[in-house]
């Protein structure tokens, strides 16, 4: 079982960083690839960045040159460092593992971006 425990949102001006955790417990040795999603109030869940198993990312478009993924596999976490907020970047992100049998979503975590 393998269990996600996000960390690391909260408020922060235009133009500053946050940087968000993502610490993996259970099976981190099953996770294929893992990813940041983000949940705004009448719009689907988008995907931000995603990264696989051997370090290669991807990016949504909204946030490429200004959002880095990152892992620490001998720390079972994954990481994402946000610069140059926008109050669009504002949302509940989301840790998502996926896993062999099955994709595993950590509970998410409020970042607040004030214009």
């Amino acid at each position: 079982q393998v269990r996600l425990v996000e960390s690391g949102g909260g408020l922060e001006q235009a133009g500053g960083s946050l940087r968000l955790s993502c610490a993996a417990s259970g099976m981190i040795y099953s996770i294929n690839a893992m990813g940041w999603y983000r949940q705004t109030p009448g719009k689907q869940r988008e995907l931000v960045a995603t990264i696989d198993s051997r370090g290669s990312t991807n990016y949504g478009d909204s946030v490429k040159g200004r959002f880095t993924i990152s892992r620490d596999n001998a720390k079972s976490t994954a990481y994402l460092q946000m610069n140059s907020l926008k109050a669009e970047d504002t949302g509940v992100y989301y840790c998502k593992a996926v896993a062999p049998s099955r994709d595993y979503w950590g509970q998410g975590t409020q970042v607040t971006v004030s214009s």
